[in-house]
């Protein structure tokens, strides 16, 4: 990774920080400040993560996810596009407010790596591979977004139990709202993480089975937090508990995944 790259993701970082910085301040004050300074600050970041993944991914001549540094920073770009396109509803809530620290956090972590050299020559590359790096990101950056849909649950529902609601109440979605949310990203990481898992097994090669276990075992979680919420066999608060819980098993099999310079060359 040289200079030009480092600055690519430093210009985003710094720019979700400047998001959670204003979010805080305003309900610090309560002095209620437009919600749309920090959803751009969040375009803002959004869109140098894509120069980021555009010109790495140019360089290599493939998806840049080859160490673990450019895959934070693509999980990081998954889950802010998503948040991008979930409806205006939740992009100038206070959502941003919610996802602004976490994508700060991931760069953050991204930044405490230590990526190598990436292979910078322009060679044949498994698609298999790169299929299963690739939906297994995106379906990180919904799972994320669930993740920050169960916490403003958490803190709507707490907010409405003390009775006395304080200024973030009423500038937080509806709990159905957050509820109907928080279930539709689980669904639809879980749907791309199953074709990640599924390609997982068309690369070819020696299978690491601990690694494909561990996986399973994520998808597991998920697949049992979403049989949960179709037979209503659980409280909607325990549901939006478990998906921060079930993310930060996630978060800890990043050991297992596979990444595009694994293999080279087929």
């Amino acid at each position: 990774m040289n200079w030009s790259d480092r600055l690519w993701v430093e210009l985003a970082l710094t720019s979700y920080l400047t998001g959670f910085g204003y979010s805080v301040y305003s309900l610090a004050t309560e002095k209620f400040l437009t919600p749309r300074v920090t959803f751009w600050a969040i375009c803002a970041g959004f869109l140098f993560t894509t120069v980021y993944l555009f010109d790495r991914g140019h360089a290599i001549g493939r998806c840049p996810i080859t160490n673990r540094f450019e895959v934070m920073v693509f999980m990081t770009w998954s889950m802010v596009l998503i948040y991008l396109v979930i409806g205006s509803a939740y992009r100038l809530s206070l959502m941003g407010a919610f996802t602004a620290p976490v994508a700060s956090a991931l760069l953050f972590f991204a930044f405490t790596l230590s990526p190598g050299e990436s292979v910078v020559r322009r060679i044949k590359v498994n698609p298999w591979l790169e299929a299963h790096t690739s939906f297994s990101m995106v379906a990180c950056g919904a799972f994320a977004l669930a993740c920050i849909a169960g916490v403003m649950f958490l803190v709507q529902e707490r907010q409405l139990k003390t009775r006395q609601p304080s200024s973030i109440f009423y500038r937080l979605p509806p709990i159905t709202a957050l509820s109907i949310v928080n279930s539709r990203l689980l669904w639809l990481g879980f749907s791309l993480f199953t074709v990640g898992l599924a390609t997982g097994f068309l690369i070819g090669g020696r299978i690491n089975w601990v690694q494909a276990a561990w996986s399973f075992l994520v998808w597991c979680v998920y697949g049992g937090i979403l049989t949960a919420r179709v037979r209503h066999a659980m409280a909607a608060k325990w549901l939006a508990a478990l998906s921060i819980v079930a993310f930060s098993l996630l978060l800890s099999t990043f050991w297992g995944i596979r990444f595009i310079s694994d293999r080279p060359s087929l």
